[in-house]
């Protein structure tokens, strides 16, 4: 059994009435790790933390921050190993993704927010009259809280952390209570990195420290990756305090494949690279609603079996598994009852211990595709965070963009096509933060990431943790 502890002011501390959580690791159904189970004291304490550490971190020179940055991004790359198995044992996330793709990739956006350290103090300047000019310069909010998902933990740890203590600020972070351990682990290996109280760690359940948190009027800042239903929350609770607010929310993409697609290309696409693999569905951006041109239905609904077929359900820690379990037993409970839908099943739908049979504990899922006319469903409009898709036919470009904006949600979207003057047009005309065309999920540093409608607003970037100020001065 693993103990794990909070990270506040430098020093690795239990809650402060020393409650825990349990982590379960979802293949198995067994508790393998105890963490702290803050509260509005060890808010408080997080607070005050940051706060002090602000005004010599703010002041530091931006060369100097991004050196600290840059021993943050050594850590990733030597603990790999590590920190990858302990994501993958508590929130199921398949080893081969953490290890080879999100570990990686993360060691390199630290390594670009400590490159982005100088753009997050330059301004602009303007000549006013013979005698007067002005000029903007940029400044770090202060303290930024930053609530992170279980489905991807150690990515946007780092999405939000980086960006912000590139900045200037100083962070406090509040992992999911069902998956903080790997963050956790993090802020042990880098209580000794950075300066005390620049970055803090507090886990615990969302009603009560992430609360307190929120409310909090030390805090300046927030940027959440979750649910809409939580951000929902969060905007009503820090209203008082009027806290500017990033959100990354749900979604419920469109995959869309035209009959001109390279049609292999597209299979992947929209099944091992979208909805199925690594996190079982569990991703914001999934595709999970698939649009296929008449001309080619049947072929594309072959060819996605096909890809379906091929996964490898079982063990996370197995670098031969391709697809691992549902989170929690909360959320296997939501995946399983979208599961009793009105849409034809095309393949999977059973869950349980048949799936896996060697994991009788775990919380499984297979994959699974439904079809459907009728894009007013359920299954169609809310957000499953699981290996669940549902296919649904269209004749037309104008069809194909009517369904596809016929939602709640706009965060991402994805095309398959060979018509450069269709991509223009459904780049303009999708609502989506971000539109993939002939590929899916990929999602460099170097680009935003945010969505529309019920899928938030903002995103993280260096610039998106400073507020600037305007300056006029007469000689």
């Amino acid at each position: 059994m693993r103990e794990f502890r909070n990270l506040v002011g430098g020093a690795l501390v239990e809650a402060a009435d020393g409650r825990t959580l349990d982590s379960v690791n979802p293949a198995t159904g067994e508790t393998w790790a105890r963490v702290p189970r803050g509260g509005r004291e060890d808010a408080e304490r997080a607070v005050a933390a940051a706060r002090a550490a602000a005004p010599k971190w703010a002041g530091m020179p931006a060369l100097g921050r991004a050196h600290f940055l840059r021993k943050v991004a050594d850590v990733f790359a030597s603990n790999a190993q590590e920190l990858a198995e302990i994501e993958t044992r508590d929130n199921g996330r398949i080893l081969r993704d953490t290890l080879k793709r999100d570990l990686p990739g993360m060691t390199f956006l630290w390594q670009i927010a400590a490159g982005q350290t100088l753009d997050a103090v330059k301004g602009d300047s303007v000549v006013l009259g013979p005698d007067t000019w002005g000029f903007t310069r940029r400044e770090p909010y202060g303290v930024v809280l930053g609530i992170i998902p279980w489905n991807s933990p150690i990515s946007t740890f780092s999405a939000k952390a980086a960006y912000a203590l590139a900045a200037g600020n100083t962070v406090i972070i509040k992992p999911a209570e069902q998956a903080s351990a790997s963050v956790l682990r993090l802020g042990e290996l880098l209580a000794d990195v950075l300066p005390p109280g620049v970055l803090n760690i507090v886990s615990g359940l969302g009603e009560e420290v992430g609360d307190a948190l929120v409310r909090h009027r030390g805090v300046n800042k927030i940027s959440l990756t979750g649910s809409t239903e939580t951000g929902q929350i969060i905007t009503r609770a820090s209203a008082d305090a009027l806290k500017p607010l990033t959100f990354e929310l749900g979604g419920k993409s469109p995959n869309i494949v035209f009959a001109d697609a390279d049609l292999d290309a597209a299979a992947l696409g929209v099944t091992v690279n979208s909805i199925y693999t690594g996190n079982a569905g569990q991703v914001c951006v999934a595709g999970s609603r698939i649009l296929i041109q008449r001309p080619i239905w049947d072929e594309m609904l072959e060819r996605i079996k096909s890809a379906a077929g091929g996964l490898v359900l079982g063990e996370p820690l197995d670098m031969a598994t391709t697809m691992g379990p549902i989170v929690s037993r909360p959320q296997f409970e939501r995946v399983v009852s979208y599961l009793k839908t009105e849409a034809d099943l095309v393949f999977g739908g059973r869950y349980g211990s048949e799936v896996v049979p060697a994991l009788p504990g775990g919380y499984w899922v297979e994959p699974t595709l439904y079809t459907t006319t009728d894009n007013t469903l359920r299954i169609c409009q809310e957000e499953v965070f699981g290996p669940v898709a549902v296919a649904i036919p269209f004749d037309t470009d104008d069809e194909a963009l009517a369904i596809s904006n016929d939602s709640t949600y706009g965060l991402a979207a994805g095309l398959w096509t060979r018509d450069l003057g269709r991509v223009q047009r459904f780049v303009r005309d999708l609502d989506s933060g971000t539109v993939w065309v002939n590929t899916f999920r990929q999602m460099p540093p170097g680009l935003p990431f945010g969505g529309v409608k019920d899928s938030g607003y903002g995103h993280d970037a260096v610039l998106a943790y400073t507020r600037e100020k305007a300056a006029i001065i007469q000689t």
